[in-house]
């Protein structure tokens, strides 16, 4: 922000309504949705401002309406009186207090609150008068579950909070609250557990927090980009998700939940590897089962990772390794293919690709419907027309379904990424640049940190308390004699 608008927002009240009026006009023009409305509290002129569809000023209206007698049996009035009794005794409901600059009675107006000027007067009183409409709390879209709860965040920051106490009803539960950005004024929260988050942690985010420095903030991931670790890697080092009970659970275990005004994404750190592989509905499920599934989410993400790398090294450098009769069937197949493998592949990718960003902005109506027909369409007409193999097309759909197997949808990108890379890699090397390239990712993942954390935590450097939750989920009764023992 300039030091021009900063010395504005600083600047005193003037005690007259008609420059008050005409200040709050310069400063904010004649929209037609920003009320001045003039009338008479007892024998003294005031104005009251307000947004109109964000602020109602009824309230304060009423209030004054009621105590009207009373201000004008008063002998000797004066605006500081007459605010006293609105403050301490008319006004019973919503948020009330005084502002005594530009600054402050802008930042009331812009939330929503009703501001009230009198003559003679160089303080406001602004009211807690917000009456946006606001989304229903519903079933997450993006994290459904089977077994489990049906809440999921809105875009209210206020009814986010509410969400998380009233799960965790604990007074060791801490709010600390913000706002950044220099034009929207966005409001975001700090959310923490005293005793159980770790202080060290909690001032870094505190100090990465306090150095951002936008025009706006419209969604969580503005600040994501502003505090994570590595702003270049493509692993997420910051987790989010909009399931209240998610987050509650980071919090009990001592992680930091950063909600922020206008989104139901809420961000979580620090964020470990194996948490991206974490589903709420593990918790919620029998042990047995859940790590069942939770293995198989490893065992998808290498699949999604290295299928067409794999292919492509295999038809390309190491036909020696597979068996007479598929090597036969996939010669076959491959017979009159215009392209290499690599090429086979990439074409392939790219259209998929293609596909399920058209699917995800298509009419919800149409979407899906247009999404698997041109898929099973596409696929089978470069099959016909000879552009690449069946075998190929069993590869992507594969590699896709895997994917979408993956419970964070920002690790599934992190997969659509290296995918094309060690598909690179193997087209060029074969199975050796693959193995070069795991042993590269492998080491850039245990490089990484998450506000301080090791990122591969549980396995690099190994903590043997924290394998109850990592590869498997065990049950907690179980989980609680394991961390024991890791300690003794």
């Amino acid at each position: 922000m300039d030091t021009t608008n900063s010395a504005k927002n600083q600047e005193p009240l003037p005690d007259s309504i008609i420059e008050i009026k005409e200040l709050m006009r310069n400063r904010l023009g004649t929209s037609p949705d920003i009320v001045i409305r003039d009338m008479r509290i007892g024998p003294i002129p005031a104005v009251i401002l307000y947004i109109e569809g964000m602020g109602d000023p009824q309230p304060l209206l009423q209030a004054i309406h009621q105590d009207m007698a009373m201000f004008y049996d008063e002998k000797e009035p004066s605006p500081e009186h007459y605010i006293n009794i609105l403050q301490l005794r008319s006004i019973t409901l919503g948020k009330i207090g005084q502002a005594d600059t530009l600054g402050a009675v802008e930042e009331k107006l812009l939330s929503g609150n009703t501001i009230l000027f009198m003559e003679g007067l160089s303080t406001a009183l602004y009211i807690g008068t917000q009456s946006l409409k606001q989304r229903n709390v519903e079933e997450p879209a993006s994290q459904s579950v089977v077994r489990g709860p049906r809440e999921g965040f809105t875009e209210s920051l206020r009814e986010n909070t509410a969400l998380i106490r009233r799960r965790i009803q604990s007074p060791d539960l801490r709010l600390e609250q913000l706002k950044i950005g220099e034009m929207t004024n966005t409001q975001v929260a700090i959310m923490y557990m005293e005793g159980i988050s770790d202080p060290e942690i909690l001032q870094e985010l505190r100090r990465r927090m306090s150095q951002i420095s936008v025009e706006s903030v419209l969604e969580s991931n503005y600040i994501e980009e502003m505090i994570q670790d590595q702003r270049y890697s493509p692993f997420p080092t910051v987790y989010n998700s909009e399931r209240p009970d998610v987050i509650a659970s980071a919090l009990v275990e001592g992680r930091i939940a950063i909600l922020v005004e206008g989104t139901p994404f809420v961000l979580v750190v620090p964020a470990l590897f194996v948490q991206f592989f974490q589903s709420s509905e593990d918790y919620y499920q029998r042990e047995d089962f859940s790590s069942l599934v939770r293995l198989l989410r490893y065992l998808c993400f290498g699949i999604a990772l290295l299928t067409p790398s794999f292919y492509i090294a295999i038809t390309t450098f190491h036909q020696e390794m597979l068996p007479t009769n598929l090597l036969t069937s996939l010669i076959g197949q491959r017979e009159g293919i215009p392209f290499p493998a690599f090429v086979e592949a990439l074409l392939m990718e790219i259209t998929f690709e293609i596909l399920r960003e058209a699917g995800i902005r298509l009419p919800k109506s149409i979407g899906q419907s247009i999404s698997i027909v041109g898929t099973l369409v596409i696929g089978q007409a470069a099959v016909e027309a000879g552009l690449v193999s069946a075998a190929m097309v069993i590869v992507v759909s594969i590699t896709a379904i895997a994917n979408f197997a993956l419970p964070a949808f920002n690790l599934g990108i992190t997969v659509r990424i290296l995918k094309f890379a060690i598909m690179g890699i193997a087209a060029s090397f074969g199975l050796y640049g693959m193995i070069i390239a795991l042993i590269i990712l492998a080491l850039h993942l245990c490089s990484l940190e998450s506000v301080g954390v090791p990122y591969m935590t549980s396995f690099a450097p190994m903590r043997w308390k924290s394998q109850a939750d990592a590869l498997l989920r065990f049950s907690q009764k179980t989980k609680k004699k394991w961390i024991n023992k890791s300690k003794t």
